[in-house]
Protein backbone atom coordinates (compact mmCIF):
# COMPACT_ATOMS: atom_id res chain seq x y z
CA UNK A 1 0.00 0.00 0.00
CA UNK A 2 1.06 3.21 -0.83
CA UNK A 3 -0.24 6.67 0.92
CA UNK A 4 0.03 10.12 -1.42
CA UNK A 5 0.08 13.22 1.45
CA UNK A 6 -1.19 16.10 -0.47
CA UNK A 7 0.07 19.77 0.46
CA UNK A 8 3.11 21.06 2.00
CA UNK A 9 2.26 21.91 5.23
CA UNK A 10 3.63 21.29 8.68
CA UNK A 11 0.34 18.33 8.91
CA UNK A 12 2.07 16.91 5.88
CA UNK A 13 5.52 16.35 6.31
CA UNK A 14 4.61 14.71 10.51
CA UNK A 15 2.00 12.72 9.12
CA UNK A 16 4.28 11.51 6.19
CA UNK A 17 7.26 10.62 8.49
CA UNK A 18 5.07 8.96 10.95
CA UNK A 19 3.45 6.35 8.10
CA UNK A 20 7.58 6.44 7.04
CA UNK A 21 8.78 5.00 10.08
CA UNK A 22 5.99 2.64 10.35
CA UNK A 23 6.91 1.38 7.25
CA UNK A 24 4.67 1.95 4.63
CA UNK A 25 5.53 3.36 1.09
CA UNK A 26 4.77 7.38 0.99
CA UNK A 27 4.71 10.27 -1.78
CA UNK A 28 4.08 13.75 -1.21
CA UNK A 29 2.42 15.97 -3.78
CA UNK A 30 3.03 19.14 -3.85
CA UNK A 31 2.78 22.02 -6.23
CA UNK A 32 4.56 23.09 -8.63
CA UNK A 33 6.41 26.54 -6.94
CA UNK A 34 6.76 24.50 -3.89
CA UNK A 35 10.24 25.10 -2.13
CA UNK A 36 12.06 21.17 -1.97
CA UNK A 37 14.89 23.30 -0.97
CA UNK A 38 13.49 23.97 2.58
CA UNK A 39 15.60 21.63 4.88
CA UNK A 40 13.59 19.27 5.97
CA UNK A 41 11.71 18.39 2.78
CA UNK A 42 15.30 18.99 1.41
CA UNK A 43 16.30 15.86 3.04
CA UNK A 44 12.31 13.78 2.50
CA UNK A 45 13.67 14.16 -0.95
CA UNK A 46 17.50 13.48 -1.30
CA UNK A 47 16.89 9.67 0.92
CA UNK A 48 13.77 9.03 -0.52
CA UNK A 49 13.10 10.73 -3.75
CA UNK A 50 9.24 11.44 -2.56
CA UNK A 51 8.43 14.53 -3.78
CA UNK A 52 6.60 15.13 -7.00
CA UNK A 53 3.64 16.80 -8.34
CA UNK A 54 0.03 16.36 -7.60
CA UNK A 55 -1.14 14.24 -10.36
CA UNK A 56 1.98 11.85 -9.84
CA UNK A 57 1.76 11.58 -6.56
CA UNK A 58 -2.07 10.59 -6.94
CA UNK A 59 -1.46 8.13 -9.81
CA UNK A 60 0.62 6.47 -7.48
CA UNK A 61 -1.25 6.22 -4.25
CA UNK A 62 -3.91 4.07 -2.98
CA UNK A 63 -4.70 5.78 -0.45
CA UNK A 64 -4.69 9.86 -0.27
CA UNK A 65 -4.46 11.97 2.59
CA UNK A 66 -5.54 16.02 1.82
CA UNK A 67 -3.64 18.40 3.82
CA UNK A 68 -2.93 21.50 1.87
CA UNK A 69 -3.74 24.93 2.68
CA UNK A 70 -6.79 26.34 1.54
CA UNK A 71 -5.86 28.17 -0.96
CA UNK A 72 -4.46 25.55 -3.35
CA UNK A 73 -7.54 22.98 -2.32
CA UNK A 74 -9.05 24.10 -5.82
CA UNK A 75 -6.12 23.31 -7.98
CA UNK A 76 -5.56 19.79 -6.14
CA UNK A 77 -9.58 19.43 -6.87
CA UNK A 78 -9.15 19.68 -10.57
CA UNK A 79 -6.21 17.26 -10.37
CA UNK A 80 -8.58 15.25 -8.46
CA UNK A 81 -11.40 15.61 -10.98
CA UNK A 82 -9.32 14.92 -14.01
CA UNK A 83 -7.00 11.44 -12.86
CA UNK A 84 -8.43 7.80 -12.64
CA UNK A 85 -9.47 7.41 -8.86
CA UNK A 86 -10.69 3.88 -9.07
CA UNK A 87 -10.31 1.85 -5.91
CA UNK A 88 -8.47 4.79 -4.13
CA UNK A 89 -9.45 6.54 -0.63
CA UNK A 90 -8.97 9.86 -0.14
CA UNK A 91 -9.44 11.49 3.48
CA UNK A 92 -9.74 15.26 3.82
CA UNK A 93 -7.35 16.29 6.67
CA UNK A 94 -8.51 20.01 5.94
CA UNK A 95 -10.40 22.59 7.68
CA UNK A 96 -12.36 25.63 6.15
CA UNK A 97 -12.03 28.43 7.87
CA UNK A 98 -16.26 29.11 7.13
CA UNK A 99 -18.45 29.01 10.08
CA UNK A 100 -21.22 28.34 7.57
CA UNK A 101 -22.00 24.17 8.13
CA UNK A 102 -22.28 22.24 4.61
CA UNK A 103 -21.83 24.97 1.56
CA UNK A 104 -18.26 25.90 2.48
CA UNK A 105 -17.18 22.49 3.80
CA UNK A 106 -14.24 21.70 2.43
CA UNK A 107 -15.16 18.32 2.49
CA UNK A 108 -17.78 18.92 0.27
CA UNK A 109 -15.48 20.84 -2.37
CA UNK A 110 -13.92 17.58 -2.62
CA UNK A 111 -16.47 15.61 -3.13
CA UNK A 112 -18.17 17.63 -5.81
CA UNK A 113 -14.44 17.06 -7.29
CA UNK A 114 -14.48 13.21 -7.43
CA UNK A 115 -18.55 12.60 -7.63
CA UNK A 116 -17.42 9.19 -9.12
CA UNK A 117 -15.64 8.47 -6.01
CA UNK A 118 -17.75 7.30 -3.36
CA UNK A 119 -14.52 6.52 -1.06
CA UNK A 120 -14.25 10.22 1.07
CA UNK A 121 -13.37 10.26 3.88
CA UNK A 122 -12.50 13.03 6.92
CA UNK A 123 -10.13 12.66 9.45
CA UNK A 124 -6.83 13.93 11.30
CA UNK A 125 -8.13 17.67 10.89
CA UNK A 126 -8.73 18.13 14.39
CA UNK A 127 -4.87 18.42 14.44
CA UNK A 128 -4.55 21.09 12.47
CA UNK A 129 -2.07 21.93 9.48
CA UNK A 130 0.60 23.33 12.25
CA UNK A 131 0.50 20.12 13.49
CA UNK A 132 2.45 19.19 15.61
CA UNK A 133 3.12 23.08 16.62
CA UNK A 134 -0.19 22.81 18.15
CA UNK A 135 0.29 20.09 20.30
CA UNK A 136 4.01 20.68 21.39
CA UNK A 137 3.49 18.66 24.51
CA UNK A 138 1.86 15.59 22.09
CA UNK A 139 -1.13 14.95 24.21
CA UNK A 140 -3.57 14.37 21.61
CA UNK A 141 -3.80 10.89 20.74
CA UNK A 142 -7.14 10.47 19.16
CA UNK A 143 -8.52 11.75 15.84
CA UNK A 144 -12.26 11.64 14.52
CA UNK A 145 -13.19 10.28 10.99
CA UNK A 146 -16.28 9.40 9.07
CA UNK A 147 -17.05 8.12 5.73
CA UNK A 148 -19.54 6.13 3.72
CA UNK A 149 -18.72 2.07 3.16
CA UNK A 150 -17.98 -0.51 6.16
CA UNK A 151 -14.62 -2.23 4.31
CA UNK A 152 -13.32 1.33 3.65
CA UNK A 153 -14.38 2.20 7.74
CA UNK A 154 -12.22 -0.23 9.05
CA UNK A 155 -9.24 0.26 6.42
CA UNK A 156 -9.23 3.91 7.60
CA UNK A 157 -9.36 3.19 11.64
CA UNK A 158 -6.08 0.67 11.27
CA UNK A 159 -4.29 3.55 9.62
CA UNK A 160 -5.29 6.37 12.07
CA UNK A 161 -4.13 3.18 14.62
CA UNK A 162 -1.36 2.28 12.81
CA UNK A 163 0.73 5.75 14.14
CA UNK A 164 -0.70 5.79 17.65
CA UNK A 165 -3.89 7.24 17.39
CA UNK A 166 -7.03 6.34 18.29
CA UNK A 167 -9.97 6.28 15.82
CA UNK A 168 -12.89 7.27 16.75
CA UNK A 169 -16.10 6.69 13.90
CA UNK A 170 -18.15 9.57 13.83
CA UNK A 171 -20.13 7.88 10.94
CA UNK A 172 -20.96 8.79 7.46
CA UNK A 173 -19.02 11.70 5.40
CA UNK A 174 -22.23 13.70 6.01
CA UNK A 175 -20.77 14.14 8.83
CA UNK A 176 -17.53 16.09 7.61
CA UNK A 177 -19.41 19.61 8.58
CA UNK A 178 -19.12 18.70 12.34
CA UNK A 179 -15.54 17.61 12.12
CA UNK A 180 -14.43 20.89 11.07
CA UNK A 181 -16.97 22.86 13.23
CA UNK A 182 -15.31 21.39 16.13
CA UNK A 183 -11.83 22.22 15.44
CA UNK A 184 -13.37 25.75 14.73
CA UNK A 185 -14.49 25.64 18.44
CA UNK A 186 -11.51 24.74 19.48
CA UNK A 187 -9.10 27.44 17.54
CA UNK A 188 -12.33 29.98 19.19
CA UNK A 189 -11.54 28.63 22.54
CA UNK A 190 -8.05 29.88 21.59
CA UNK A 191 -8.25 33.13 20.91
CA UNK A 192 -10.86 33.93 23.77
CA UNK A 193 -8.23 32.84 25.84
CA UNK A 194 -5.29 35.20 24.66
CA UNK A 195 -2.88 32.11 25.88
CA UNK A 196 -0.17 31.09 23.55
CA UNK A 197 -0.95 27.66 24.34
CA UNK A 198 -3.55 25.25 22.24
CA UNK A 199 -7.10 23.88 23.71
CA UNK A 200 -8.39 20.65 21.95
CA UNK A 201 -10.93 18.33 23.28
CA UNK A 202 -10.67 14.97 25.11
CA UNK A 203 -13.73 12.02 24.15
CA UNK A 204 -14.68 10.58 28.05
CA UNK A 205 -17.17 8.17 28.35
CA UNK A 206 -19.54 8.34 31.47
Amino acid sequence: MRLGILGGTNLSKTLGKKYIDAGLNVVFGVRSDFDTEATEWKVLNRFYDRICPYESAIIQADIILICSENKFLPTICKVLRNTDLEEKIIIDCTNSISKNRTSSSNTTQIKKAVENNNKVFKAFNNLGLDYPESDVLGIIKETYFCGDGEFERVRVKRLIELIGFKGIDVGTINNAYLLEAFYQLSKEITFQKREKSNYHFKLISV
